[in-house]
């Protein structure tokens, strides 16, 4: 069988509308820890530990770390014309990374129709309109697990062939996430767990590191959607999930859940059965083996 961790990332961009491969941060470095015996050491004993992540995270938060902010913004092209605040104010790096945008800067699609959702947040996005299809875009035999992912299997049974969307960040993304419908969130119930990678160069590995991570889950209902999981899962180096949310108070489609400090992570959000019909470019790329790269507020689909 194919090493398929070896493989290049490519996605589509939805705005651009051209197959594009992805250049990875610390690329190398995630080859090696998931790719070889050596790296799997690494990765056992070191990389999946919460604390070296915390380490880093505070590395990440001195002020010496921004030196780090500008290389960075031009290594990667980022826009900084769409950023809340100037480039040379941030006090650290983690300060820039979880950076607010101006208001306006991702504009959500149908905003005050309610039976249309919209991406929760920037990077590249996988849809299944059945959550059973899910696990063969990484390897062949893999399920995606909802019993696992929630941790509940009572509540699995609730979203059992619902639709699933999973929204992968790089770390040069806006890492803030947001509600994909308008509804009322209830409390984040935190699952504590690894820290593996998401990038595909891991799931490909295993798909199960989606649910051996920490992870956060909201339940959130919605007069038009039902109810609908929206859930955050912690990655390696990223060492907190914070929600700015208030549970139990309305929120607007669009309107800011919460944000990621430093690293590559990725929000999931499922849907019940039968509630929602994803748009079919999403659909189309996921089925042939690929991501679609779009932002934050874009449409993903309307209520069925």
């Amino acid at each position: 069988m194919p090493d398929m961790s070896a493989e290049s990332i490519r996605y589509f961009h939805r705005a651009k509308r051209t197959v594009e491969t992805e250049s990875v941060y610390g690329e190398k470095w995630l080859r090696w820890t998931y790719g070889g015996t050596a790296g799997g050491l690494s990765l056992e004993l070191l990389v999946k530990r919460p604390w070296l992540s915390r380490y880093y995270g505070w590395k990440m938060s001195r002020s010496d770390s921004a030196r780090r902010i500008l290389p960075f913004i031009v290594d990667y092209g980022l826009n900084v014309d769409e950023f809340a605040k100037s480039p040379f104010v941030f006090k650290s790096f983690n300060d820039f990374f979880y950076r607010a945008l101006k208001p306006g800067a991702r504009p959500i699609a149908a905003e005050g129709d309610d039976r249309v959702a919209v991406l929760p947040a920037d990077g590249r996005h996988l849809a299944f309109q059945n959550v059973d299809a899910a696990g063969g875009f990484y390897a062949k035999g893999q399920q995606f697990s909802l019993a696992s992912f929630l941790g509940d299997a009572e509540l699995a049974e609730k979203f059992a062939g619902g639709s699933l969307l999973i929204s992968r960040l790089c770390p040069v993304d806006y890492h803030r996430f947001h509600f994909p419908i308008a509804g009322t969130p209830g409390e984040a119930r935190l699952i504590n767990g690894w820290l593996y990678s998401v990038s595909p160069i891991a799931l490909r590995r295993n798909l199960a590191y989606l649910w051996e991570n920490k992870r956060m889950i909201t339940l959130m209902d919605s007069p038009v959607f039902g109810r609908v999981a929206v859930c955050e899962i912690g990655a390696t180096m990223v060492g907190s999930i914070m929600q700015t949310h208030v549970a139990g108070r309305a929120a607007r489609k669009g309107e800011e859940k919460g944000l990621f400090k430093f690293g590559g992570s990725c929000v999931v959000t499922i849907f019940e059965k039968g509630r929602v019909r994803f748009d079919a470019d999403l659909l189309e790329h996921s089925a042939n083996q690929l991501e679609t790269y779009a932002l934050m507020g874009e449409r993903l689909g309307a209520a069925m």
